[in-house]
């Protein structure tokens, strides 16, 4: 109730202060778990993407967003949970495979925090780590556009894919990086499609 009636007021308003389009609505599977992973530019992209997405979006989020008593409170409403940065979060891994057990949308971004850049960063390992646990696709997203005042915001939405590690490696951080650099490099293709269409 409380997520449905946030969803709403926050998507009008979204609607009222700039030109959102979405493009690839239909990649988003209507059933079952998967990981939902787009580009952080702002703090603005977790509700933005969370509008406009059919399904419901559980976020991890940095743990230091929590420590407002009422702020944390929202954002547990709205199905965020805590995560340590820069450490092995084991809490922060069961709550996500526990969503993703449960047949629920993830949302993590793959950079692992925010980069105002065009250019983005090297990924984090969390997205292959949990993708493959949790046996499930990954769906890329790429927000292209700024939180000016009316202007256009483009939500590209790619197809879902499975991340595989094929030699079996297990708690290898710098290599499940490696497998999570797939979603980075789908993420820049949606970002130039996104740019090309813009610039026709």
């Amino acid at each position: 109730m409380f997520y449905g009636m946030a969803k709403i007021i926050v998507k009008f308003l979204f609607l009222m202060l700039f030109r959102v389009e979405v493009r690839g609505g239909d990649n988003v599977p209507e059933k079952g778990a998967f990981i939902l992973c787009p580009n952080h530019m702002s703090y603005l992209d977790p509700p933005l993407v969370a509008c406009f997405v059919k399904r419901r979006i559980f976020y991890m989020a940095k743990e230091e967003l929590f420590r407002n008593k009422v702020f944390g409170w929202i954002l547990k409403m709205l199905g965020a949970f805590p995560v340590k940065r820069g450490t092995a979060d084991l809490m922060a891994i069961k709550t996500a495979l526990k969503i993703l057990k449960d047949g629920k949308a993830l949302g993590l971004f793959v950079e692992g925090t925010r980069n105002k850049s065009q250019e983005l960063k090297r990924a984090e390992p969390g997205v292959a780590l949990l993708s493959i646990k949790a046996a499930c696709p990954v769906v890329p997203v790429a927000i292209v556009g700024s939180y000016r005042l009316f202007n256009k915001i483009i939500i590209n939405i790619g197809r879902p894919f499975y991340l595989k590690n094929p030699t079996g490696v297990k708690n290898n951080s710098e290599y499940l990086s490696e497998i999570s650099q797939i979603v980075v490099d789908k993420i820049k293709a949606l970002q130039e499609e996104a740019n090309e269409d813009n610039g026709r």
